[in-house]
């Protein structure tokens, strides 16, 4: 008879701790980590990690995993990436609580605006059985293989108590008590913290509830949180302008000290302009000086974005006339953007392009399905506008109305290109490995695969971080940060989330664009390979014959 369900002999630990990595094995018992050392006992499944890392399952701090967990139960392709616990409920919304279907309606649009994911896939796949925060946990909690950490979002709750005027003013001291009762039974069933936001627009390009709370709304909040013994504060700052934004984290500063909690801001990039995000970084230590706890949120890759106008682009929704044709129906949009009538408007407003939407001439032609336009890949927007002399927004129009609107755009290495600068904001102490957006943006990029692109390009191909720092990283630091005390390191009591991998072949592939989504929806997905197994809570859920059956995930 067996002693163990698992034993992994002979792996290189990397314990999560940042310690230097040793040699040893592994046993893991009734989910958790039994022993670690020299294992002398025999496991039901032994398993010869030579030549192999074995490390504490990654996390993903900022996901939007929230619909698609009620259909895809490993938060596909996260595993894949050695990811075992994800953190949903970001950017001020989540799926509970709701009032009404109504309120889930308002939900689900904001959802759509915001990460991209279409009310064709809730209406398919999303059935709203719930209406507290506790109920949804329950509704996913029995079909999870994956780990997750839930926020509760700020706007959710403002539009449960207070309906439309959540949209219009400040809560009232009666609202704000009412809201708080939300928080504290979520908290106790499981909940991870709050999340809000000071930049999202709704569909109507309003600004979304959360923008309307006062600061004695949100700390009282903060502290309704803080009664359950953790808990964490995200939030989008608004970072279109860098003065607010910097008042966003003195904000976060006051709320992190009037509650006692851990506040996170998503995300902090690397511009051409601010290769190493100085204003920031520095707003950040000055909240550290004040006796707050106030992190930042890092991806190590390029912020690439995808843009088809048969689906949904953030690069243009500060463009309101492009918007409104966006906000058609696919099957109406082709016939509007070839209306004569509407290109003289749709081009002279992409002409004062700002903001995001200022980085159109950026763009390069990706994929396309004409012939005449073959001739176009790889080359930039402006470019051909010069060589033609013709507006960005011709030039858009033309090649995509040939297309029937399914040409890719792509804005390739300017967000986050400088690597050495990146690298420098991974390994700050106030910095969190994070601001994937996995699960969002679907049509746009796939944040999924982050982890693997830390492995493969910054520990591996240029040295920026040892294996162990970055493991760190990934795990027992942002743990301890997000209150994750039962996992992150290997050690032994500790849950066996447990990835093993080969630091030398460990590699992400390039994005696809697959059609694998509720509601005849499209994303990108970016696959991995040099993972060997993956153990969420001691259960195997994925190996080089992929993902097994075992739903072994929890809410944490």
């Amino acid at each position: 008879m067996s002693d163990f369900d698992v034993v992994i002999r002979n792996g290189s630990l990397v314990d999560g701790t940042g310690s230097e990595s040793v040699t040893g094995d592994i046993a893991i018992l009734d989910g958790k980590i039994a022993q670690i050392g020299i294992v002398a006992g025999t496991g039901r499944e032994e398993i010869d990690a030579s030549n192999l890392a074995v490390a504490p399952g990654f996390i993903d701090i900022h996901t939007h995993f929230d619909p698609q967990l009620c259909w895809d139960s490993y938060a596909t392709p996260s595993i894949e990436h050695g990811i075992t616990t994800v953190v949903t409920g970001n950017c001020s919304l989540s799926l509970a609580p709701i009032r009404d279907r109504a309120a889930a309606d308002k939900i689900v649009s904001m959802f759509g605006v915001i990460e991209d994911i279409k009310q064709r896939t809730f209406d398919e796949a999303v059935p709203f059985t719930w209406n507290s925060f506790p109920e949804y946990l329950d509704h996913i909690r029995p079909k999870l293989g994956i780990n997750v950490g839930a926020l509760i979002g700020h706007s959710a709750i403002r539009l449960f108590v207070m309906g439309a005027a959540s949209q219009e003013r400040a809560a009232t001291p009666e609202e704000i008590e009412a809201m708080c009762v939300l928080v504290e039974e979520s908290m106790a069933a499981g909940a991870l913290g709050i999340s809000s936001s000071y930049v999202d627009m709704d569909e109507n390009g309003k600004p979304v509830p959360s923008q309307y709370a006062d600061i004695h709304e949100k700390v009282a909040l903060a502290k309704a949180m803080a009664k359950s013994g953790r808990g964490i504060w995200q939030i989008v700052p608004f970072f279109p302008d860098l003065n607010r934004e910097l008042d966003n984290i003195r904000e976060l500063g006051d709320i992190s000290l009037a509650a006692g909690i851990p506040c996170s801001l998503q995300p902090v990039l690397s511009s051409p302009t601010s290769p190493h995000a100085e204003e920031i970084i520095a707003a950040l230590e000055e909240q550290k000086a004040r006796g707050a706890k106030v992190y930042g949120q890092v991806m190590p890759r390029c912020f690439d974005l995808n843009m088809r106008l048969s689906e949904t682009s953030m690069l243009l929704f500060s463009l309101p006339q492009w918007k409104a044709i966006m906000d058609l129906p696919a099957s109406e949009r082709l016939a509007k953007f070839s209306d004569p009538a509407a290109r003289e408007p749709l081009v002279s407003e992409m002409k004062n392009a700002a903001g995001m939407s200022g980085a159109l001439p950026f763009l390069t032609v990706g994929d396309v399905h004409s012939k005449a336009n073959e001739a176009y890949k790889g080359k930039y927007l402006a470019e051909i506008a010069k060589s033609e002399g013709k507006e960005i927004g011709d030039v858009i129009l033309d090649i995509a109305i040939a297309d029937k609107l399914e040409t890719e755009f792509q804005l390739k290495n300017v967000i986050n290109a400088d690597k050495a600068a990146v690298a420098e904001l991974i390994n700050h102490p106030l910095c969190h490995f994070g601001a994937s957006d996995a699960g969002a943006h679907i049509t746009q990029f796939c944040g999924t695969g982050d982890t693997t692109h830390l492995l493969e390009h910054y520990v591996r191909e240029t040295g920026h971080m040892t294996l162990e720092r970055a493991v760190h990283r990934m795990t027992g630091e942002v743990a301890a940060d997000w209150g994750l005390s039962d996992r992150g390191t290997l050690a032994v009591g500790k849950a066996a989330d447990i990835v093993v991998f080969d630091p030398d072949t460990v590699t992400v592939g390039a994005e696809q664009f697959v059609d694998d989504f509720p509601g005849e929806a499209r994303r990108y997905v970016r696959r991995a390979s040099g993972y060997h197994s993956v153990f969420v809570n001691g259960e195997l859920a994925y190996d080089t014959d992929g993902y097994t059956e075992n739903l072994a995930g929890r809410i944490v």
